[in-house]
């Protein structure tokens, strides 16, 4: 029997030491405008092709029926020409093209910089972490992603320490459940419930509830999730639990199965990942928390998309596993805000975590992120193939220090893995 690890929340792997409390702040004058685009609409069309040209453009494409052309201008130059549009008599307006900026009600979702870092410094929920000022933008552009899908109807297997049923950000979230660790099910609890508290945090960054004025939200929030049970309540399973996990999901029919757990490798569990991608599932995993280069599985399998670990300066994360020859990708892993237990778990006293939410450390973290990447790909492409989705969420990686050396491909970026 092959003993498996979580790659995640593991004592001893906080980054951020304590210094002065801040909370976080609204960002000064909000995102930027689109780069290199603005927004014309021309009193008479007639004249529009000699108006653009006499600014060295080209004509732009029509923005739905508002009678206004989104035209293409060499980026840094918006303002200036812009400015020189406005004074054309041929011209009715002439405007930048403004970001929208999908507002949440989510109580935490300020403090969820994976998702959307602008710039802020935020507090754990004890108040004895403070995460320092982040780099803007070093985010999956989750926020962007929704404007194109929430993932509605996909269904992401979280293989892990089961997900906790007392907490209303993700557990109505769960459509099916089983146990395969050896826990037994304490009387009255579901099956595959949560005294571990990986599982829940795992799948909070997945598809916690968006825009329902508690806790947080995940990558994939109109995601459902099953809670496949292969860690038991000290966080340790085996590869035959996790192989015996990875069935069941694909029975279940996952689109995405997520492993934030390691093992060393395994000829059954290779065959479990094997069965899964043939059956057409996309296969997520943890690289791991060594800080050096050792392969654990089943990330570095083939079939499984492998993830490090960044902080919020799009920096790898000093605990990261890391080798461009099998880690294929990267998502934040420092301080990452989700879902806990509400009822005591062994993490609250392992790593002084609060019931509810709280900050995790760890590749874990990212490859949850990475596999609500994956699902929205999935939402957004009908006819697609586990390997075009594969093919989409890395190839679109926003290019970060690191990339070649520490991980094949970039930070993912979830809102061009959706186009």
């Amino acid at each position: 029997m092959r003993r498996l690890f979580t790659a995640g929340l593991a004592a001893g792997c906080m980054v951020v030491g304590p210094v002065p409390l801040a909370f976080p702040a609204e960002p000064a004058g909000g995102m930027p405008p689109a780069a290199g685009q603005v927004i014309i609409k021309f009193r008479d069309d007639g004249a529009a092709a000699g108006v653009l040209r006499q600014h060295g453009l080209a004509g732009g494409l029509p923005v739905g029926s508002t009678g206004a052309e989104l035209v293409s201008v060499p980026a840094g130059s918006e303002r200036r020409l812009i400015e020189a549009l406005s004074r054309d008599p041929a011209v009715e307006y002439a405007e930048p093209d403004q970001p929208v900026d999908a507002a949440t009600s989510d109580q935490y979702f300020p403090r969820q910089y994976a998702l959307q870092n602008d710039g802020q410094s935020f507090t754990n929920a004890k108040g004895d972490i403070t995460v320092p000022a982040g780099t803007p933008d070093a985010d999956v552009d989750a926020v962007e992603a929704w404007n194109t899908t929430t993932g509605s109807g996909i269904k992401v297997a979280v293989l892990d320490s089961g997900v906790a049923s007392d907490n209303p950000d993700i557990a109505p979230k769960v459509v099916a459940r089983a146990n395969f660790s050896g826990s037994a099910t304490k009387a009255g609890d579901p099956v595959a419930e949560d005294y571990y508290g990986h599982g829940t945090h795992v799948a909070g960054n997945i598809a916690a509830t968006v825009n329902n004025t508690i806790g947080v939200a995940g990558v994939c929030p109109g995601c459902t999730i099953l809670a496949g049970k292969v860690l038991d309540d000290s966080g340790v399973g085996s590869s035959s639990s996790l192989a015996s996990g990875i069935d069941w999901a694909v029975s279940n029919g996952a689109k995405v199965i997520n492993m934030s757990l390691g093992v060393r490798a395994s000829r059954t569990l290779e065959t479990a990942v094997n069965n899964a991608w043939s059956k057409g599932v996309v296969l997520v995993a943890a690289a791991g928390n060594g800080g050096n280069q050792t392969k654990i599985y089943p990330g570095a399998y083939t079939h499984v998309i492998a993830v490090g670990a960044t902080d919020n300066n799009d920096a790898k994360a000093s605990f990261s596993t890391y080798g461009a020859g099998w880690v294929d990708i990267a998502a934040p892993g420092v301080n990452v805000y989700s879902t806990f237990p509400n009822h005591p778990f062994v993490l609250a006293t392992q790593n002084n975590r609060s019931q509810g939410y709280d900050v995790g450390n760890g590749s874990s973290m990212s490859s949850a992120i990475v596999a609500g990447a994956a699902a929205l790909a999935w939402s957004s492409h009908p006819g697609a193939t586990n390997t075009s989705i594969r093919a989409d969420v890395e190839s679109t990686a926003d290019e970060v220090p690191g990339t070649g050396t520490y991980w094949a491909y970039g930070r993912v970026n979830a809102n061009s893995a959706v186009k």
